[in-house]
């Protein structure tokens, strides 16, 4: 029996298909946007409230080993948030670091249906996958890291780039990973050696290669395999006065070669590499600076990585930073190092208002949202759990779209840094069909997933009913509590056609799937690498190639999104 829905009067937001606002009906039928429905559909009314695709989250830290880890080290963060079991949800815990299940439900209740976990150990991704399969409702999928990866870095100092194609492509294949993750490139494996690196020409100790030729060549990779996602970077050099000409260094590297104004490089939580200064005594934004630079070139986009002040856990692949995180507050520590490929580290964090720096990082973020013209190119992150929960999503909406709560706040926090901020002088308040892009049209278009954040013909049921009444703007905006409410709890959350959250509690909790790329090179080409590199595999790994493979039937729900390679 087919299953159909027709969600009616509401006020769709649909920025793909060029629908601002209009007041319309959607149908469902076997989990897909059709065009009619049956009189025995389920009826839905949302005459009044605000109709748009599922949330995607292009970039949240919800899975994994040191997801896991984590949750080990933080014990008094599972004690203040407990999550009841209820007839139709799990027993959980987590307030920075939610167990699976409860990150699944909290996802659905603000209407998200899409996540994708940005940074996994190619080592550990088995770990990843498991924990993916465990989060209920929503789809997602996770980025491997590549940015340290000695196979990598030997090939691109070698120049050989088609060789290091065919080892990505091999590797997303044989992890079920979905796009290039770079972190601190080559900084994580000097760290290996007790070292700093911190520009973009510095040589990678024992590898002869620099961050740009990284950089440049996984970008090179990235084309030549025709992945759905441009590379993601993390840039070196964050969490340092001053490294916002870093960040447009790093975007600047790869500048020539654009081909048109499709972005080609990702630029991730950049509120913290967007400072300004030479010191943590005169550190400032360097958001117009940045905003200025994505403004005038296309083939760039960005998350925001938004600070919410309060408690919170960092956790990154950026070993070197989160050592110096450690240093400067006392906080305990995990470091980690994951052979051959990378590192991470993990330290509890409190963002207060009342601190000069972590004052400047919520304005960063702000900053750069409402600086850059196009939102097709920025995206609303906070980098869970680095700068606060992703359950803090309405809060960072509401800041966005209201003045009002933007003054409430910065009326709040240092004074020093509230005067040396742009944000104060900025009128800009976002609309409606600008949050539905940065939230949903946006992220699914740079993660290439054509049935995502949108309502056409054929698209996923993925919806979100909200109780917003957009003749009610004005009003909303100067009391932006009701808008934080009204995203923190939707009316309905449609998963894949069904039902999944109404009023704000689980009816169901279905298990959505996980998204992987397979790049088809030729398979001559493949077996070639596999006998180059298998007796280097087992030099440099302590499990075998057949081990560290992970096969199709290990995931709950695969899917499969296949690219044709160049090579």
């Amino acid at each position: 029996m087919s299953r159909e829905i027709a969600i009616l009067n509401g006020t769709v937001f649909d920025p793909t298909n060029r629908i601002f606002g209009e007041r319309m009906d959607i149908f469902v039928k076997d989990g897909k946007i059709v065009g009619s429905a049956s009189s025995k559909a389920q009826r839905i009314d949302a005459s009044g409230k605000v109709v748009m695709p599922g949330g995607v989250d292009i970039h949240s830290h919800i899975a994994g080993s040191k997801v896991n880890s984590g949750r080990l080290l933080r014990p008094e963060d599972h004690r203040k948030d407990v999550e009841v079991k209820t007839p139709t949800t799990h027993s959980g815990v987590g307030y920075s670091i939610p167990s699976t299940y409860t990150t699944g439900y909290r996802y659905a209740k603000m209407g998200y249906t899409t996540v994708f976990e940005p940074a996994t150990p190619p080592l550990k991704t088995r770990h990843t996958h498991e924990e993916l399969d465990s989060t209920p409702i929503i789809d997602k999928g996770c980025f491997p890291l590549f940015g340290n990866n000695w196979f990598v870095m030997e090939y691109l100092r070698d120049g050989k780039v088609e060789e290091c194609a065919t080892y990505v492509a091999w590797m997303l294949k044989a992890l079920k990973g979905y796009a290039i993750k770079i972190v601190d490139p080559g900084g994580v494996e000097v760290w290996g050696w007790g070292k700093f690196l911190r520009h973009l020409d510095e040589k990678v100790t024992h590898f002869n290669v620099t961050p740009r030729e990284i950089i440049r060549g996984l970008c090179k990779v990235n084309r030549l395999l025709n992945l759905p996602h441009p590379i993601h970077v993390h840039t070196n050099n964050l969490g340092n006065p001053g490294n916002y000409t870093t960040t447009i260094e790093t975007m600047d590297t790869v500048r020539d070669m654009a081909n048109g104004s499709k972005p080609i490089v990702h630029i991730t939580h950049v509120q913290f590499t967007g400072f300004s200064g030479s010191s943590w005594l005169n550190l400032g934004s360097g958001a117009p600076e940045i905003a200025e630079y994505v403004n005038k070139h296309g083939h760039v986009s960005v998350d925001l990585g938004q600070i919410i002040f309060g408690d919170t856990t960092t956790m990154t692949a950026d070993g070197p930073f989160q050592y110096f995180l450690h240093m400067l507050t006392d906080n305990k520590w995990v470091n980690m190092d994951v052979e051959v490929e990378t590192g991470s580290g993990i330290v509890p964090f409190q963002y207060k208002r009342s601190n000069y720096v972590n004052a400047i990082q919520w304005g960063i973020g702000l900053e750069l949202a409402l600086l850059i013209k196009d939102p097709w190119r920025v995206f609303m992150t906070t980098d869970h759990p680095n700068g606060g929960p992703f359950t803090y999503y309405p809060r960072v909406i509401a800041w966005l779209m209201s003045r009002k709560a933007r003054e409430r706040t910065l009326s709040k926090i240092n004074r020093t840094a509230r005067r040396r901020l742009t944000l104060p002088s900025i009128d800009r308040e976002y609309t409606l069909e600008e949050i539905a892009t940065i939230t949903r049209a946006a992220p699914a278009r740079s993660l290439g997933l054509k049935n995502k954040g949108h309502f056409g013909l054929g698209a996923d049921a993925d919806i979100a009913v909200y109780d917003i009444n957009p003749s009610d703007m004005d009003v909303l905006r100067r009391k932006p509590a009701k808008l934080r409410r009204a995203f923190g709890q939707a009316c309905y959350t449609i998963k894949n056609g069904a039902v999944v959250v109404r009023d704000g509690k689980i009816l169901k909790s279905p298990f959505g799937r996980t998204f992987y790329v397979e790049s088809q090179t030729k398979p001559e080409i493949e077996s070639n690498l596999l006998r180059s590199i298998e007796t280097r595999f087992r030099d440099y790994y302590t499990v075998g190639i057949e081990n560290y493979q992970i096969n199709e039937s290990y995931l709950r729900y695969p899917a499969k999104v296949r690219c044709e390679a160049e090579i």
